[in-house]
C-alpha cells in the first residue's frame, strides 16, 4: 500500500456512547513511507470540555467556542483520508469515536479492517512491555520530549514515525535510483565526492553466519511484513 494515514484525535471523555465528542483530529500522510501533508482540525464539541480532559490535551471550551462543528468537516476529512490504511494507537478508542461522529451526521463509516494498530503491533514485538505511545516510542528511540500534553496532529506526527520505525526505521527512507532528485543532500555529497581524489577501501568478506534461531525470527518478521503490506523486499 503506498499510501497511508497516521490518525489520532483529542476527546472530551473516553466514551462516545456517554457522549463524549472529539475537540481535535490530526492526519499525517505516509507515502511510501515517507511523510508527507497533515491535516489538523478543532471541532466544537457541542458540550462543556471537563477540566479532567483539557489537563491531558489543553484544549478548552474558549480554544474550540468558534471552530467548526463535525459535521462541518467531516467531508474534508473523509476526501483526506480517501480509501487508504489508516494507522492509529489503541485504534478501538479513535475508531470508536470518529465512526460515532459519523453516524451522528450520517456518513459512512470507517471499517476497521482499513486500520493498523500500532498498539497491536508494538505488543506483539516487545510482549509484556508497556505499550503506551510514549512508552513504545520511548523504546523505539523516538524524540518525545517536546510532547508536554496530548495533541492530535502531535500524536499523528509521532505515530508516523513510530509506524516506520517499527518497519524497518531509515531503509525505507534511503534515496536510491530516480529518488535521488529528492535527496539534495545525496547529491551534493556526491559533487564533493567527485573532486577529491579517489580512495578505494576494501574489505575481505565476514563469515558470520546467523543460528538456526536468528534465521528463524527473520524469517517470522519478513513474513509478517509481507502480511500487512502485501509485500517484502527482503522476502525474495
Amino acid at each position: 500500500m503506498s499510501r497511508l494515514v497516521a490518525l489520532d484525535t483529542e476527546t472530551t471523555g473516553l466514551s462516545p456512547a456517554q457522549g463524549d465528542r472529539i475537540v481535535e483530529i490530526g492526519c499525517v500522510e505516509l507515502v511510501q513511507m515517507r511523510k508527507g501533508q497533515t491535516r489538523q482540525w478543532f471541532v466544537n464539541p457541542e458540550r462543556r470540555i471537563p477540566l479532567e480532559a483539557t489537563r491531558i490535551h489543553g484544549i478548552t471550551d474558549e480554544k474550540v467556542a468558534n471552530a467548526p462543528v463535525f459535521a462541518a468537516i467531516a467531508g474534508e476529512f473523509l476526501d483526506f483520508i480517501g480509501d487508504d490504511g489508516l494507522v492509529i494507537h489503541n485504534a478501538a478508542f479513535d475508531l470508536g469515536f470518529l465512526n460515532a461522529e459519523l453516524s451522528r451526521v450520517r456518513r459512512p463509516i470507517l471499517d476497521a479492517r482499513r486500520v493498523t494498530d500500532t498498539m497491536m503491533l508494538s505488543r506483539r514485538r516487545f510482549p509484556g512491555a508497556a505499550a503506551s505511545l510514549d512508552a513504545v516510542c520511548k523504546r523505539m528511540k523516538i524524540d518525545i520530549s517536546h510532547r508536554k500534553l496530548h495533541g492530535a496532529l502531535l500524536d499523528a506526527e509521532l505515530l508516523a514515525d513510530l509506524y516506520v520505525a517499527l518497519h524497518g526505521g531509515a531503509q525505507f527512507a534511503m534515496a536510491l535510483g530516480s529518488d535521488f532528485a529528492h535527496a539534495p543532500s545525496v547529491v551534493a555529497d556526491r559533487k564533493v565526492a567527485a573532486s577529491a581524489p579517489a580512495a578505494v577501501v576494501t574489505h575481505p568478506a565476514r563469515d558470520w553466519p546467523l543460528s538456526p534461531e536468528e534465521e528463524a525470527a527473520h524469517a517470522a518478521y519478513l513474513a509478517q511484513m509481507q502480511q500487512e503490506f502485501g509485500a517484502c523486499l527482503w522476502a525474495h
